[in-house]
């Protein structure tokens, strides 16, 4: 018996209807059948590309990243000499975190298209993506060339400048962008985190409300226009948590498929606390956590992370260890990874981030676990209904405070803070001052922090002790045009900028080297330190701390009372300077608080990591039992 056998179709490329169909399925979003005729084009005319890079496209679309490699791949081999696909597959590998095979296909892109705009770009942003910032100025500088009023190239030459910390040149390169596209968003956005990192506050919150204007749901400028309200005290706390409210409303909006139910296990042996972080690295969030991590129970808890990127440092391969699955959520949108951790089955989900840098606060809006906490990244209400609990210290949330947040507080019995002992071998020093002949005051903080506010405060605490020097060091102040505009804020108050010092960045060792100059540290307000007030008292500084009003004003608070030095909180600007006054006199007392400081603070609440842990096991069960009952 003869079987019959399908006629080969003697056709090279597939006709123009069925083309048309194909773009017409995919245009409208039909994409299980476009797939179906895109896999059925491919086979009947493999060495078609239209097919190809439809397939990658839905694949890539779907978040099917290795068959969208696979899809891109068989084009650029049918067509080796298409610019374009060498771009598409470079971004494909970049997205991947495949960057040097990302930069060869930008590379050949260029090559064969040397005024080829987009390769140029998306070159620098795989540059940008690994830190070459140098490498990624050229790039963008090359797109200029052949397209000067490119306004995302101007953005992103802006972003590798600033990066640079060319402050100067970069703020000059976003009001180039805003003249030939005053509507541009991500300029209003990016100028605004640029000046509010420069502590010019009003300017940046103009320039988020600008972003905002344009584009009411952009939740990273309004997160950063959270942040920037809470640095300055002009603005009360209400005012805060009004705007908190509005992001909240904005995210649940936008969150349409929100979880009602889950599929964790209801009486579980062990808890499944998910972590979702940007800052699983080297970062005051991670110096924050590890050691901790380390004395997690994991017979009661088991940790799942979660962090939105692929990238890796020492000190996430020193933590990894401690969690049971390591999840990065690269290149997913907040839906898609709402639903990875939710099929996970997590029942306590972690946000560590807040309103902070690279948060991912939208994920969140989706309810992907059943309970859903903010802790340690940020100082203040989230806004959001869909997170259920804020953690904190009796000293941070002290009994009035629930009114300020959206979400329920928690008090952690003792500190909300539980700081890891560098791995560095350094001592503490004899009191700078007994040689020096003068107190030398000193403050390592992100230089936004110095508001106005602060500075006229530091400026009378020098007046009031003569002698006495400023010592200021942080990455911001790289820069000399930064130095001067610094030095000028005290010349204006009348404090000669010889008595200031002003050093910039430097790796971990050397900062914490640089507190052997300093006798009395500094906390600035309403935004105290956290990593360098810890830092600092590990290093037999003491930390002088304002109170305040809030949460966030209350950091230093917690932090000082938990190290024993109850006596170094303030209880106003005049206290604040009496104190430091009356201590700077006093070398005595100081000399004895930085010989004691260092061994006080390692058995304090603030390191003790198995005391902690056994705290934060508690109060993840407490949150799991009450949910649970509801």
């Amino acid at each position: 018996m003869k079987t019959t056998q399908p006629k080969k179709s003697r056709a090279q490329s597939p006709s123009s209807q069925e083309v048309n169909l194909l773009m017409s399925l995919f245009k409208q979003g039909r994409l299980g059948e476009a797939e179906s005729l895109a896999k059925s084009l491919t086979v009947r005319f493999p060495q078609h590309g239209f097919a190809w890079k439809i397939l990658s496209g839905l694949f890539h679309q779907k978040g099917r990243q290795a068959e969208a490699l696979s899809a891109v791949r068989k084009v650029v081999e049918l067509s080796p000499q298409d610019a374009d696909m060498h771009c598409n597959l470079g971004s494909l590998l970049k997205s991947m975190g495949r960057f040097g095979e990302a930069e060869v296909s930008y590379l050949e892109a260029v090559r064969i298209k040397p005024d080829f705009v987009g390769a140029h770009y998306n070159l620098g942003n795989c540059y940008y993506a690994q830190a070459r910032h140098v490498e990624a100025e050229a790039c963008y500088r090359k797109a200029l060339q052949i397209q000067p009023k490119d306004v995302d190239v101007l953005g992103n030459l802006a972003k590798s400048l600033k990066q640079q910390e060319r402050f100067a040149e970069a703020e000059a390169v976003y009001h180039q962008a805003l003249k030939v596209a005053p509507k541009h968003v991500e300029s209003h956005y990016e100028l605004g985190n640029m000046l509010q990192e420069q502590a010019q506050l009003d300017e940046a919150i103009a320039s988020y409300r600008q972003a905002l204007a344009l584009k009411p749901d952009h939740s990273d400028a309004y997160s950063n226009l959270l942040l920037a309200l809470n640095y300055d005290e002009r603005h009360t706390v209400e005012d805060c948590f009004n705007e908190a409210l509005h992001y909240g409303q904005m995210v649940s909006r936008k969150a349409a498929a929100r979880f009602t139910s889950w599929q964790c296990e209801p009486m579980p042996k062990r808890l499944r606390v998910g972590v979702v972080s940007w800052d699983l690295r080297k970062h005051p969030v991670g110096h924050f956590l590890e050691a901790f991590l380390g004395c997690v129970d994991t017979d009661r808890i088991e940790l799942i992370a979660y962090p939105p990127h692929t990238k890796e440092d020492e000190l996430t391969v020193r933590i990894r260890p401690f969690f049971a699955q390591w999840k990065p959520l690269s290149c997913q949108n907040p839906e898609a990874a709402a639903k990875v951790i939710h099929a996970d089955g997590v029942h306590v989900l972690l946000d560590l981030a807040g309103h902070t840098a690279h948060n991912q606060l939208p994920l969140f809006a989706y309810k992907p676990a059943p309970v859903q906490a903010s802790w340690l990244g940020y100082f203040a209400t989230t806004g959001m209904a869909e997170m259920d609990y804020f953690i904190g210290d009796p000293h941070v949330l002290p009994s009035n405070e629930q009114k300020r947040f959206r979400e329920k507080v928690w008090r952690l019995p003792e500190t909300y803070l539980c700081f890891t002992p560098p791995n560095i071998a350094l001592e503490v020093n004899e009191l700078p001052a007994l040689t020096a002949g003068y107190v030398t005051f000193g403050c390592f903080n992100n230089l936004n922090k110095m508001t106005d506010a602060v500075v006229v405060v530091w400026a009378n605490l020098l007046k009031a002790t003569p002698n006495s020097r400023l010592f200021l060091k942080t990455h911001k102040l790289n820069e000399a045009k930064v130095c001067q505009i610094t030095r000028q804020r005290f010349v204006d108050l009348g404090i000669s900028g010889e008595r200031l010092i002003l050093e910039g960045a430097s790796p971990r060792a050397e900062l914490l080297a640089a507190y052997h100059r300093v006798d009395i540290a500094l906390d600035p307000f309403p935004y105290p330190g956290g990593t360098t007030s810890v830092e600092a008292l590990w290093m037999g500084v003491p930390v002088l701390t304002r109170q305040g009003n809030r949460f966030l004003s209350l950091i230093g608070e917690s932090i000082v009372h938990n190290a024993g030095l109850p006596d170094w909180i303030a209880g106003d600007d005049k206290s604040y300077i009496e104190k430091a006054v009356g201590c700077s006199v006093n070398l005595k007392l100081i000399k004895r608080i930085r010989a004691e400081l260092r061994q006080q603070v390692l058995v304090s609440p603030l390191f003790n990591a198995p005391r902690f842990a056994r705290h934060f096991e508690a109060m993840l069960w407490k949150m799991w039992e009450e949910n649970r009952e509801m």
